[in-house]
């Protein structure tokens, strides 16, 4: 089907999935990619989790609790970020400080995975999906540390490691092959927006039905045409920018130039921006810059 006929992923985690007639979406996509029955008990609200008045550029982010207890974080970020390792750790963190109550033993300590859908390149890789954990080896033996009997009764798992969060990055950008695996056709609906006539993975039969553009109502379909047409503005500024950089230290014929031009095109569109209006914050997330590298208007 036409890339248009359904609803962009990151736009319908805000105003759609988070309700429960559509969790079975959802579950769909984390059961294929965690190769596991996960079933969705509810939706979760976190300081992280809150919309802002300027959301074009705001993360898209939910907080699930499933079936046996566990955290799952989903993030679908369109900018880049140089620093977003460190906030996947970051986000991972404070979802187990919110949600372990004051005075708890460590045993409350519920297991997180962090699933980050990304619209840009983050790294270097050949791979478009990565899965990362804690893994405790011996140093002199190189075998895996487990938990002991009473410990595995008690927590269900059976490694150390399995007590730690688990990351998931999805470079959305780098699949560029034909779907043939139940994960394949979910990560090409999340770059283009296309549904196999039979989907083989779970959860796509009803993205089908669920996330239609013709379903919304009017005024929803101002929103996703408006949403839709920040991302693609973003994006061509940024591409715009990164190019331009490259291109600019290419002349000046150094390594250190093409980042020195990088930083001085950011600058220019950050100046930009904030004459328009944008909030410093969405700056910040639209060019990587720091606050303190900021131009002063």
């Amino acid at each position: 089907m036409a890339k248009e006929n359904f609803i962009r992923f990151d736009w319908a985690a805000k105003r759609l999935l988070r309700q429960k007639s559509n969790f079975v979406v959802l579950e769909g996509l984390l059961s294929t990619l965690l190769n596991e029955e996960i079933k969705i008990e509810r939706m979760l609200e976190s300081e992280s989790n809150q919309d802002t008045f300027d959301d074009k550029f705001n993360r898209v982010d939910m907080l699930a609790e499933n079936s046996k207890g566990e955290l799952v974080i989903i993030e679908i970020q369109n900018n880049r970020e140089l620093d977003y390792f460190h906030r996947m750790l970051y986000g991972a963190s404070k979802a187990i400080t919110e949600y372990i109550s004051r005075g708890e033993p460590f045993a409350k300590v519920r297991k997180i995975y962090s699933i980050n859908i990304l619209y840009f390149d983050l790294g270097q890789g050949k791979d478009y999906v990565y899965h990362g954990r804690t893994e405790f080896r011996g140093i002199h033996t190189n075998d895996v540390l487990k938990l002991s009997e009473h410990q595995q009764q008690q927590f269900l798992y059976q490694d150390v490691g399995d007590l730690f969060p688990e990351y998931y990055v999805l470079r959305v950008d780098e699949f560029d092959k034909k779907a043939l695996t139940p994960l394949d056709e979910w990560i090409a609906f999340l770059k283009t927006g296309n549904i196999p006539d039979k989907p083989q993975a779970k959860g796509l039969s009803e993205a089908k039905e669920s996330l239609l553009i013709s379903r919304l109502s009017k005024k929803e379909q101002r929103e996703y045409d408006a949403h839709m047409e920040a991302v693609r503005y973003q994006r061509s500024v940024i591409q715009t920018g990164l190019i331009e950089g490259k291109m600019e230290g290419i002349k000046e014929g150094k390594a250190e130039g093409i980042v020195e031009g990088e930083k001085r095109k950011a600058l220019s569109i950050a100046r930009n921006a904030l004459k328009m209006g944008m909030e410093k914050e969405s700056v910040i997330q639209l060019t990587g810059l720091s606050r303190e590298d900021l131009p002063d208007l």
